[in-house]
């Protein structure tokens, strides 16, 4: 458990992480809670760069994946580490779509396919950030103006992702927007969490538990097909706990189309509105992670295609880090069925998801 230490004001401070070729600063913000975890983000691309939390011996260690400077967020983050994604979170088919029948073209990154918002989606922009106060918690507030046409999507977007770090190691992200032009919305955080140590091993021993019955089935490019599959008896039953990697491995035809779990889980309908969709453990170091939102899916990655060199020395190899991304559903615009991610004029687009770090009693 951890121990009962003094408790530390919670501040957030500000430093220089790098300079662009342009010669703009970026700023790292550090958010240390009453406990002493640490959470930092970067107003490029809103990344979180880190994320300490405290064991089952009150130690503070590295849960995410990452790299060290900004060069290498610049030049080397097609993985998307710890950035907010946007316009459109995860992939929509053949890079088009239509709303009241006029279609738009956005850019196909991933194949034939749009992913992530494109080839300069919000993980690549320099966001406006600012330190606000709210019934006693600090929290930091980013901003920024998608101008009509960008990446191309509709209409001038207004984005604020504000991030606040409680002190029972909550960290809590909101997302709001509105537009000026009626448009598609789908917003999310992409961090890689390693509870055990923040990449050096797999996270095969992981235990996950989702509260979903059912995902949506994906063709060979990773597009919904519009069919939303039962997970019963199959491996991507997460209704209880069991590890990451006892059936990773099976054969089995959505997991090739995946080289993994590469899937969006529909969650489990609840009178909650912020209920907890997932749940994961690491027996280890007794770390554990609650994570809930206000979204309908959450998209399970279990870093598939991941091989770079990260900080601390660390060499990001294949599944040694999952993503779960909270989300509307891949390819809502192109799906009837699916719950819809059109924003109209006058309205504000608002999510939040919390990632609730805890350990084992």
């Amino acid at each position: 458990m951890v121990s009962n230490a003094i408790k530390m004001q919670p501040t957030i401070t500000k430093t220089i992480f790098g300079k662009i070729a342009e010669g703009q600063i970026i700023d790292l913000f550090t958010l240390q809670n009453e406990a002493g975890g640490v959470a930092q983000i970067i107003n490029y691309g809103g990344i979180i760069v880190s994320t300490k939390v405290p064991d089952r011996n009150g130690e503070l260690g590295e849960v995410m994946l990452g790299f060290d400077d900004l060069e290498s967020y610049l030049t080397k983050n097609d993985a998307h580490f710890g950035s907010i994604i946007g316009r459109y979170a995860n992939r929509i088919a053949k890079g088009h779509f239509f709303i009241d029948k006029e279609g738009f073209d956005v850019a196909k990154n991933n194949g034939q396919n749009h992913l992530h918002g494109g080839l300069n989606g919000f993980d690549r922009q320099i966001w406006k950030a600012i330190v606000i106060e709210k019934y006693g918690q600090k929290s930091l507030q980013l901003t920024y103006l998608s101008p009509d046409g960008e990446e191309g999507y509709p209409g001038s977007l207004a984005c604020t992702v504000t991030y606040s770090f409680f002190e029972n190691n909550e960290l809590v992200i909101d997302y709001e927007a509105v537009t000026d032009k009626k448009t598609i919305v789908n917003l999310t955080s992409h961090p890689y969490f390693n509870l055990k140590n923040g990449g050096k091993s797999d996270v095969l021993t992981h235990e996950l538990k989702i509260n979903a019955s059912h995902i949506t089935a994906i063709d060979s490019t990773c597009i919904p097909t519009g069919k939303l599959m039962p997970v019963e008896k199959t491996p991507f039953d997460f209704r209880n706990l069991k590890s990451i990697g006892k059936s990773i491995e099976e054969k089995q035809v959505q997991l090739e189309y995946g080289n993994g779990f590469d899937h969006n889980f529909v969650i489990d309908a609840t009178n909650q509105k912020l209920p907890i969709v997932a749940e994961v453990v690491e027996s280890e170091t007794g770390r554990t992670l609650t994570i809930l939102t206000t979204e309908p899916g959450i998209q399970l990655y279990t870093g598939n295609w991941l091989d770079s060199k990260g900080k601390n020395g660390i060499h990001h190899q294949k599944r040694s880090a999952f993503c779960l991304e909270t989300q509307h559903f891949p390819d809502s615009p192109n799906q009837p069925s699916f719950p819809s991610t059109i924003l109209e004029v006058g309205d504000t687009y608002k999510s939040r998801t919390v990632y609730r770090f805890g350990v084992l009693k």
